[in-house]
């Protein structure tokens, strides 16, 4: 029998997907299951993106050109000045979702056997971004104690070899909801300077900044022009998952020419999904202010409902709509797995992630969970009042 590639082996599984049969399972035996495993937002897409989709008119469903339409370059160029960014549509190359963004720009920025610094826990499928692109992650600890902050530089300068091509950070960051500050960044921007890094900035959740926090993008900061790669998507921005449509935003002008080569070799992004996202760049602020408030009082919600948890600890996050959370506990894989295949509350239990997905360094995260606050209020203190007991129950519990 052929055997399958070294490749296909090393590719590690999704830690957010990976419990789904077990979800399945207890869906079939008539429990309620609470999704926080995933970020799949429960807010309605803006209307003027549906209904550009509606009130679509072509007769022929054709090829778009592989940097992107120039209409929807042109307008996303509009959104991101309004930003600050100061870009043309020359500097974006359109994507499959942030996801094959992320890809491009490592396969363009970093040659096989290279390595990446990615603060941790990180988003988990940088893992199998880097090892389809064949580069080496090179994790450095942030810590829960102080809310997942920017590790030290000078812990940074350790990692950094001959080999190290580029830093990628994800703000406001997935897992962790950390939002990284303007002295943070200029720390990075220094350390790219000196060692002459690419430093990837993952912005799918730009948009969700709270207590009136200020987003800083690595755009914003003078000189780094030729270093700075942002990777981009509509499916969190506009809670539009389902259209897998990102882009790749950069000043240097030979990475953008070399990354149209890796976009050629797809073809296209899809018209359609790039229809309905330059209608998107009109939806207005009020829908975002509204999103904004909603996001607050369910991560307020969520962060003093664990807190009031005996044994669990969690910080308050800056940004983004996910917590990782401590728990008295000696697993958190056998933990999860063990809240939908043993567990239930009144015939309900809760499917979270286990955090030792979002970290690269053997034997991290084992008592950490992450946790996406995309329900509402309402299910959100019916999930937490399934895991107050199940806490009590488990068999592993530590405290």
């Amino acid at each position: 029998m052929p055997h399958i590639s070294e490749k296909g082996v090393q590719m590690p599984a999704s830690p957010i997907r990976k419990l789904t049969p077990y979800a399945d399972q207890a869906k079939k035996e008539g429990k309620k299951v609470y999704h926080l495993n995933i970020g799949q937002p429960d807010i309605a897409t803006p209307e003027v993106m549906l209904n550009a989709i509606k009130n679509i008119d072509f007769n022929v469903w054709a090829y778009t050109a592989s940097e992107g339409t120039l209409s929807y370059r042109t307008k996303l160029t509009e959104y991101y000045n309004k930003l600050g960014y100061n870009i043309t549509p020359e500097d974006i190359l359109v994507t499959l979702g942030g996801s094959e963004a992320i890809t491009i720009a490592m396969q363009t920025c970093v040659n096989e056997g290279d390595e990446i610094i990615i603060p941790e826990p990180f988003y988990a499928n940088y893992n199998g971004f880097a090892c389809m692109s064949n580069v080496v992650v090179k994790p450095i600890l942030s810590y829960i104690e102080n809310g997942f902050a920017l590790p030290a530089i000078e812990e940074f300068e350790k990692l950094i070899t001959a080999k190290t091509k580029a830093i990628i950070i994800c703000n406001p960051n997935n897992p962790t909801g950390y939002l990284y500050s303007k002295e943070e960044l200029d720390e990075l921007k220094q350390l790219c300077l000196k060692y002459d890094l690419f430093l990837f900035s993952d912005e799918a959740y730009r948009e969700f900044c709270y207590d009136g926090r200020e987003f800083i993008s690595p755009m914003h900061l003078d000189g780094l022009d030729e270093n700075v790669v942002v990777l981009d998507t509509v499916s969190k921005r506009y809670s539009a998952c389902g259209a897998r449509l990102g882009c790749m935003i950069t000043k240097n002008k030979e990475v953008i020419k070399s990354a149209l080569k890796f976009a050629q070799a797809r073809l296209s992004p899809g018209l359609v999904e790039q229809i309905a996202g330059t209608a998107a760049v009109d939806t207005p602020d009020s829908y975002f202010e509204e999103v904004n408030k909603e996001y607050t009082l369910r991560r307020d919600t969520l962060v003093s409902r664990l807190n009031a948890i005996e044994g669990v600890f969690c910080p308050n996050p800056g940004g983004a709509f996910y917590v990782v959370a401590k728990f008295p506990i000696d697993d958190a894989d056998a933990f999860c797995q063990w809240m939908l295949e043993s567990f239930d509350h009144n015939g309900e239990t809760v499917m979270m992630a286990p955090a030792t997905g979002f970290y690269s360094s053997p034997g991290s995260g084992k008592n950490e969970v992450r946790m996406a606050y995309v329900l509402n209020t309402e299910d959100l203190n019916k999930s937490m009042d399934c895991l107050t007991i199940a806490l009590q129950q488990y068999p592993g519990r530590t405290v």
